[in-house]
Order: structure tokens, then sequence, then C-alpha cells
């Protein structure tokens, strides 16, 4: 997709956050110069759980190297800010004003330029704290809502990191619009991994206010439907949910429940909810009899919303994700290939067909700085001074 293809963007970031928003941009066609410190973005090495960061949020991305605490790297910071659109950062709040690249020193040099900011959180009491996704996910409810009673539980993703990097791309798209359409100079567009995630639990503060009871953590609520649930079968598991009076009535005729279909206690959502204990263990029942694709091919046939229990490595060799929403990528920082998800997007119909791989750190140095009108005799004293990898 090459909706952004005339816009420039430098990116400041490590991590997720900051990198999400940069991807975004980048396979929407944006040119996106990632800077990276000398020896690289340390969330390249990062070893557990942080091992596929890298990989998976820098794809479609140049990096250029920078000493940028020196005077030499700072003038090339300058350089490629001038005549850029947008610039991504998440840094520690305060990090670049001590570089010279605070807001208000980056609007001198272009007043044009979006300047989008990823922190931990907005203007108010908490803006000076650190916070990382985890930490937003305690104080924001949502790992409440996730873990059992007293046991809270961060989602299974880099979930506020993600989203919140997407709020940052819906501000710097409004922003650019606004730009062009208005004839408007740039601004700064701040995102926050606290805020995402208060934001994304706003349904249960109103589940609160219109019940006038506490939403409680969801492996303990109270279901809005009758089947909604995981049953186990003969060879596995499977979610089932049934949400309508009409997925009732061709639930209970797929799988031969007439007692239920024809009753009068069991004719709406409230009913059936009402009746839950009795319907959810005749199903524990009818379903671990019955092996898992046995089950797939009724719940298919009475066009039912249902799904596997799948893991990660399950999705590349899923026949929906696997036409068409996967690229192959090479990484250079392990000498192997992956497939990772495209963005969940299509134009007319098509996905993207081909993307970047990650870049080896300082692979675009000479080409970018080349492009900024910079000599081979320059780049090389700077190489050679450590100021440029």
């Amino acid at each position: 997709m090459n909706f952004l293809r005339n816009i420039k963007v430098v990116e400041f970031s490590h991590m997720v956050m900051g990198p999400s928003a940069g991807m975004i941009l980048a396979d929407l066609g944006a040119d996106v110069i990632k800077i990276e410190p000398i020896g690289g973005d340390k969330t390249r090495r990062l070893p557990g759980s942080g091992a596929g960061y890298f990989a998976m949020f820098n794809r479609n991305k140049k990096s250029i190297c920078l000493d940028i605490k020196s005077e030499e790297g700072q003038g090339i910071v300058r350089k490629l800010l001038e005549g850029a659109d947008v610039m991504i950062e998440n840094f520690r709040s305060g990090a670049l004003d001590k570089l010279g690249l605070s807001y208000e020193a980056v609007r001198e040099i272009n007043p044009r330029l979006i300047y989008q900011s990823s922190k931990g959180f907005l203007s108010g009491p908490y803006q000076e704290r650190t916070a990382l996704d985890e930490v937003a996910q305690m104080m924001g409810g949502l790992a409440y809502m996730t873990g059992p009673e007293g046991r809270p539980l961060r989602a299974g993703s880099s979930v506020i990191d993600i989203t919140g990097g997407m709020f940052g791309v819906i501000g710097i798209l409004a922003a650019l619009l606004d730009r062009e359409q208005n004839g408007r100079e740039g601004r700064q567009i701040t995102s926050s991994l606290f805020e995402t995630t208060v934001f994304l639990v706003g349904q249960h503060i109103a589940q609160h206010a219109v019940t006038g009871t506490p939403a409680p953590p969801m492996p303990t609520r109270v279901s809005a439907w009758a089947v909604y649930d995981v049953f186990d079968t003969k060879d596995g598991q499977m979610f089932v949910g049934v949400v309508s009076d009409g997925q009732w009535r061709a639930f209970c005729e797929v799988f031969g429940l007439t007692h239920w279909k024809d009753h009068p206690d069991c004719a709406e959502n409230s009913d059936r909810v009402a009746r839950r204990d009795e319907i959810i263990p005749e199903l524990r029942r009818l379903f671990g009899a019955m092996a898992t694709a046995e089950l797939e091919d009724k719940l298919l046939k009475a066009g039912l919303p249902f799904a596997p229990i799948n893991r990660p490595e399950d999705l590349a060799e899923d026949p929906q994700v696997a036409e068409g929403g996967l690229f192959e990528l090479a990484l250079p920082d392990h000498n192997a290939t992956v497939k990772l998800p495209k963005l969940p997007i299509e134009s007319n119909g098509q996905r993207d067909e081909t993307a970047g791989d990650p870049p080896r750190a300082g692979e675009n140095s000479d080409a970018v700085l080349d492009g900024l009108g910079f000599d081979a005799a320059q780049i090389a004293a700077w190489r050679k001074a450590g100021i440029v990898a």
C-alpha cells in the first residue's frame, strides 16, 4: 500500500510502542528512517519474550546508526528533520530536550513537522513517571479484568504498546490531513500507555454505570449469553458462541436439542442465561464425546461463531492466515526467515504483496547521508570517529 509514499518519517524509538507506529506508517508506504545508536538498537538483542520485538516492528524501514549526543550527529539529525514530515520518538520525558530535540526546538527547524511522542502517561500528575506495557495494564484495570479474582494477569501480547502506537498513527494521520487540507503548520501528537489502557476498559466503566455493579474479571464474569465459552472435545478444545435467538434455534437443530429449541423458557436470551447452570453442563458432556473436526463441521453447518484454541506458532498453517496474510522476511540479526502478519487491512480487496526485511543496524547509513548531500569523504571521517556506523 502506497498511501503515504510521499511522507518522510524520522524515527527515534526502541522496544514496541514507537516502532509499531513507525512500522504501520512504513507498511502504508511512508519512507521511514530509523535512528539507532552506535552498535544498534538494543531491542535487537532482547532474549525471551522480547526476542521477536525487533523482527515484528521494524520491517520496511531504513536504518542509520548515529551518535546523536555528538555535535556532528545532532547536525545530521537536524538535516534529516528539515526534510521530514513526521518525527516519532519514545524516549523518556526530557531526554530529547537535553539534546536540543524538544518539540519547540524541532519546530524551529521545520514548522510543518508532525512530532509524535509515545509516552507512559499524558499530561497530569503521573506524566513524569516511567511506565511499561505491563505497568499500564496493572494501573489501568486491564490486568484485573484479564486474570481470575485476586490474580491480575497481563494480556498475552504487548497489546497496550501496540494499541498506543496505533493511536499515535491515528493522531499523525489526522494532523497530516489537517496540515494538507487547511494549510496549518505541524503539531505535537502524544499517545500514551496508561490512557490507552483506560480507553480499552471503558466498556467495563460503562457496564458499572449501567448495571450498578462493578464489572468482575473475565474468568468470573456473568456472560451476556447462555452459550459463550470454551469446551473440551475428545481431542482438543473449542470456543462456541450462540449470541442471538436465530443462532439458538439453528444450534439446537443441528445438535438435535429439540427439548430446548421448543421450550418456552429458552425462547429469549435472558431466559437462556438464567438457565445457564443447566445448559452448560449438558453441552460439556455432548461436546466432550465429539472429535474437534466433527464439532467444527456441525458448527459450520449451523453458521455459528466458533474457534479452535490455537497457539501463535499454529497460525502460519491456518488457511485464512496463509491466504495472503503473511510476509516472509529475512531476519539479519538471526540468520533466519520468518512469516509475519501483514497489516489487517485490505485496499480494494487486496493486501500488500511484498515487504522489506528488517534492516541490519546501520544498513542504510551511507545511502541516507548521501541523500542529504554529504560526500563519501565526510561520511568516512564520521565513521572513523564513531559518529556514524
